[in-house]
Formats: structure tokens, C-alpha cells, sequence
């Protein structure tokens, strides 16, 4: 059975929003699990990016970007509205992000603002991809955040026994496949 060619084209727009959607994602993954070569994927060789005080092309980018994520204890990019008009393989882009980065004590640091990209769809290692091409990054405000005072009150997550699976690296728990839970306590 054939498809129309309307209904192929809006397929193939829906793929695409979504693979482009998809990088977004890694994007933020690869810098706050500080993995440099999912990171990379992102951007294609001759890209630059525009990210407020540093100016660069992807390689010195993400060092850069490392560098400044391993000054905190975590951080996370978190990826919210996103627009893209899509126009052939070329693709322009809009998308929020809210980034958070918890130092060793308050104050900590929050940061909100939009990635404006121009994605191109080249090929790539395994064919056609969608990549960043160039971006601006455009820091709209930045906050201390302060400790939550009631954290105190509570038990610890956390223990000697019974540590904390995350980790800034291919260690952490969202890499294990399947991820392994803690145990539930005897009783």
C-alpha cells in the first residue's frame, strides 16, 4: 500500500522535528554527564558557537564547557519550548533551556534563556543526520538559588552503604542497561 505524497511529506517533517529534538537532548546529556564525544555529535566540524562570553567552534566549546561544569558538583540543562522551521535541510531553531549548577555551598546558580540554531541535515557517518551548524546562545537572566532550608529536616537519600548512582561520566545509572535500583530495605 502506497502512502500520499502529503502524508509522506508530514511524516518526514515529523522525523525530522523530532531527530532535530533528539540532538537538543544529547546536547544537554553530554554536557552534564561531562561526555565529550556525545556532546560532539551535536555539531557538525565547521559549526560555531555563540554562547555568551565564549565564542568558538565545537571542539574548544565543549572543553570549555567541561571546564566550567567540573567547578560544580552537578549541573542540568533542562531543554523546554521549542519552535523550528523547517526548510529543506536546513532547519532554524528556537529552544529554552534552564540550567542549574550546584556548587559545594550556596549560593548556587540558575541560569534561563533560549539556543538559537541553525541545524543542517548533511551527511553524516551513518547517512543523512540533522546537526548544529551555528548557534547563539542568548542568556536572558541568571539567579543564586539558596540551600532549601527544609533538606535538613529530612532523612539522606544517600548513605555509606547505599551511595548515589549518579556520576559525571558514561558511570552514571542512565548509561547501565538495564539501570539497577537500590534495594528495598528488609523488614
Amino acid at each position: 500500500m502506497a502512502i500520499d505524497a502529503d502524508l509522506e511529506k508530514k511524516l518526514r517533517e515529523m522525523l525530522d522535528r523530532d531527530e532535530i529534538r533528539q540532538v537538543m537532548m544529547r546536547y544537554a546529556r553530554g554536557l552534564d554527564r561531562l561526555d565529550f564525544e556525545l556532546t560532539r555529535t551535536c555539531y557538525w566540524d565547521d559549526a560555531t558557537e555563540d554562547h555568551g562570553s565564549f565564542v568558538a567552534k565545537p571542539d574548544d566549546f565543549i572543553h570549555w564547557a567541561d571546564g566550567t561544569t567540573k567547578a560544580n558538583l552537578s549541573t542540568q540543562h533542562g531543554i523546554m519550548n521549542h519552535s523550528c522551521d523547517l526548510q529543506g535541510d536546513d532547519a532554524y531553531c528556537e529552544t529554552y533551556y534552564m540550567f542549574t549548577a550546584v556548587s559545594d555551598r550556596a549560593p548556587h546558580l540558575m541560569s534561563t534563556g533560549r539556543y538559537i540554531d541553525h541545524f543542517q541535515k548533511r551527511n553524516g557517518t551513518s547517512g543523512p543526520e540533522w546537526r548544529i551548524a551555528n548557534r547563539v546562545c542568548i542568556i536572558e537572566s541568571q539567579y543564586e538559588l539558596h540551600d532549601y532550608v527544609l533538606t535538613r529536616l529530612m532523612p539522606p537519600a544517600y548513605t555509606e552503604e547505599e551511595p548515589c548512582q549518579a556520576a559525571r561520566d558514561r558511570s552514571d545509572v542512565s548509561y547501565h542497561r538495564p539501570p539497577v535500583p537500590r534495594k528495598p530495605p528488609q523488614g
